[in-house]
């Protein structure tokens, strides 16, 4: 066998360095999401649960809240627990996540991806982070359906990974929705908050599901609902 010249090692790590990233970043944020946007539009018509979507029209994590309540009430409530409103989704936020993934260092106001709710982006989204980075967070995006009236997804962020439908870098959420939905609901009730009761998401329960992320998640299919403590003030 022969052995490879240095000319042909060098031809060699520019491929991997330069070739490889490209052929990714072309895939990851041109070529997939399209071909998945032209997919899943096909069968957004034969679903009826609700649920949110990615941009691509991939189903995203489960609606697992209905809030009634003014944004400043919910706010304070969370505000009170120790969470953060997540910045927008921007390029001086996204460096400010991937730097405090990175370097280990705490990013609380850290952004979230968008999900859609009724072709809507969510309206707030609140976090808490789970150690010294934004690498693992509870976060919760709410969408105001008119009136005080929010729908919310509450997950849990336990990592980052490529998206297995996309390869887009993205958080991994753990697979146990239904506590973060009950963490949420403790926010709100310690808060002056109420449960007044449940109702049904047409996820079916019980199952493992996939978010727009690909991770798998199981859920009881129940939307907790809550009413959010009025005149809350923060300390």
């Amino acid at each position: 066998m022969k052995r490879l010249k240095p000319r042909h090692w060098t031809a060699i790590a520019l491929f991997v360095l330069l070739v490889l990233p490209s052929l990714w970043f072309a895939l990851a944020y041109g070529g997939l999401p399209r071909l998945w946007s032209h997919h899943e539009h096909k069968l957004m018509a034969h679903r009826n649960e609700i649920i949110s979507y990615t941009a691509q029209d991939i189903p995203g994590d489960p609606v697992n809240l209905r809030l009634a309540g003014r944004a400043e009430d919910i706010a304070c409530a969370f505000t009170r627990a120790g969470w953060s409103r997540a910045d927008p989704v921007s390029l001086r936020s996204g460096l400010g996540i991937a730097a405090s993934v990175l370097l280990r260092r705490p990013y609380p106001e850290a952004p979230v991806s968008p999900l859609y709710v009724k072709d809507r982006a969510e309206d707030l989204a609140f976090q808490l982070d789970e150690g010294r980075s934004a690498d693992k967070r509870h976060h919760v995006r709410l969408w105001n359906m008119g009136n005080d009236d929010w729908l919310g997804a509450a997950s849990f962020d336990r990592g980052v990974g490529l998206s297995l439908f996309t390869l887009q870098i993205t958080h991994r959420i753990g697979p146990d929705v239904d506590r973060e939905r009950n963490m949420v609901g403790d926010v709100l009730m310690k808060s002056g908050g109420r449960f007044t009761g449940t109702m049904g998401s047409r996820i079916i329960g019980g199952q493992w599901h996939r978010n727009g992320g690909g991770n798998r998640y199981r859920t009881d299919g129940l939307i907790r609902m809550y009413a959010a403590g009025q005149g809350c003030k923060n300390p």
